[in-house]
């Protein structure tokens, strides 16, 4: 046995060992636990509410050897009878991922932390159920300021387009089926401030998302401007709706400080939000919610702790500019600093372990030391109180391997998932 196999081996057996410590505390503690952990790391925090019947039984996670182009390898753990493998690498800052109506996968790439015009889209294309990846990555534009995501619809005269969100403004392209590149000159819908504090977590939020919804309409997400701050732009910290060619723009909801995973399922939008940066490291949560037509969040006046929702008293003591009790509660509370970014639900048709599930990327917090983030969390039942660990592994030690981005359903019983920090792709499916 080699050197490289008995790493394997050690890895596999210390992982086994936090398993059985880890059920062995919980035993012990279960009768007087009065406090539940609220997504992952070490954070305490009162429940949510009732655990659903669905996700009280974690899931066994078992180790995958994971190798990557340049002699990067490492463990990623899954749950039992999951497979994963590397479906297109060589990316960059690899972020949102889109079906096309032709059944390709388009993903955005963002290059770099910094803000750029080095972004790109890019097709999947000719996805090998054999060898489980891609086998062309095409550039489909180049040259873009930091591409966070891009959504398709096809409209009332039958004209498909391509919605792609920047920093500075919201475009669409004219899309027909097969094309490696567009052919018309994009629309301008919107443009959005592009100027604020030097880009870094907690200040400038530079991305923005779009996600197309039931209902035809168009949604988008625009970012505060700081971290904690009483914004002079209106659009700040929002999220936009309008009609497919940009008119009738409104607000549709507010007092999110950074809204950066939107889906809509089943007429109803939910977009996850990361909390601020100057309350410490155990607050506030970072969360998921079911977006109300014309509510407001709170940030920066209010914030959610487990399931409460508390005045900020550096901008809202003593509750005078803002009323928390009138915050809305998420319906998913994470540790503080996880960093939720996209996510995807999983209806009926799909193995047990994922049906009637979100699946959710949380990037992580950049204070390695807290464990926060650094894997896909699962979401099961109508009311989730806590998520459950899908897959880890991203984070060992002060060691990143990896930072999850987005999550796209990928057929029955399977599903894609971004690592921007990699710059890969990786397919998952159950065996």
């Amino acid at each position: 046995m080699n050197r490289t196999d008995v790493a394997h081996k050690m890895k596999q057996l210390t992982l086994l060992l936090q398993v059985v410590v880890t059920l062995f505390v919980a035993a012990l503690s279960a009768p007087t636990q009065r406090q539940a952990t609220i997504g992952t790391g070490s954070l305490r925090a009162p429940r949510l509410g009732p655990t659903s019947a669905m996700n009280v039984a974690a899931l066994r996670l078992t180790p995958h050897w994971i190798s990557l182009l340049g002699g990067r390898s490492f463990d990623l753990n899954l749950p039992e009878g999951f497979e994963i493998s590397v479906a297109a690498q060589g990316l960059k800052r690899v972020r949102f991922m889109a079906k096309s109506p032709d059944d390709r996968i388009f993903v955005t790439d963002m290059y770099s932390l910094a803000d750029n015009r080095k972004g790109a889209i890019y097709i999947l294309d000719q996805f090998d159920p054999a060898e489980r990846r891609f086998k062309r990555v095409l550039p489909y534009l180049k040259g873009l300021r930091n591409p966070n995501s891009v959504a398709f619809y096809t409209d009332q005269t039958g004209t498909t387009w391509l919605y792609l969100a920047l920093t500075d403004r919201l475009m669409r392209y004219k899309y027909k089926s097969g094309q490696n590149t567009p052919t018309a000159q994009p629309e301008v819908l919107v443009t959005f401030p592009d100027y604020g504090l030097g880009y870094k977590y907690g200040g400038w939020h530079l991305t923005r998302t779009v996600v197309i919804g039931d209902n035809g309409k168009v949604y988008v997400s625009v970012g505060s401007s700081c971290n904690a701050c009483e914004e002079t732009e209106e659009v700040r910290a929002s999220i936009l709706e309008m009609d497919p060619d940009g008119s009738n723009r409104r607000y549709f909801a507010r007092g999110l400080r950074n809204a950066v995973g939107l889906r809509w399922v089943n007429g109803q939008l939910f977009a996850t939000n990361m909390g601020a940066d100057h309350l410490g490291d155990n607050r506030p949560a970072d969360t998921l919610y079911t977006i109300k037509d014309g509510a407001n969040y709170g940030w920066p006046y209010c914030f959610q702790y487990g399931a409460r929702v508390y005045a900020d008293q550096k901008h809202n003591a003593p509750a005078t500019k803002m009323n928390c009790r009138n915050v809305p509660s998420a319906y998913v509370a994470f540790a503080a600093h996880s960093s939720p970014l996209g996510l995807d639900y999983f209806g009926a048709g799909h193995t047990a372990e994922l049906n009637g599930t979100w699946l959710v990327a949380l990037h992580g917090s950049t204070k390695k030391s807290l464990n926060r983030g650094y894997r896909l969390v699962r979401l099961s039942g109508a009311a989730p109180s806590r998520p459950d660990d899908f897959i880890t592994g991203f984070l060992e030690g002060r060691k990143v391997n990896g930072r999850p981005a987005d999550v796209l359903n990928f057929g029955t019983n399977a599903f894609l998932f971004t690592d921007d920090y990699a710059g890969v792709v990786y397919y998952v499916y159950k065996k």
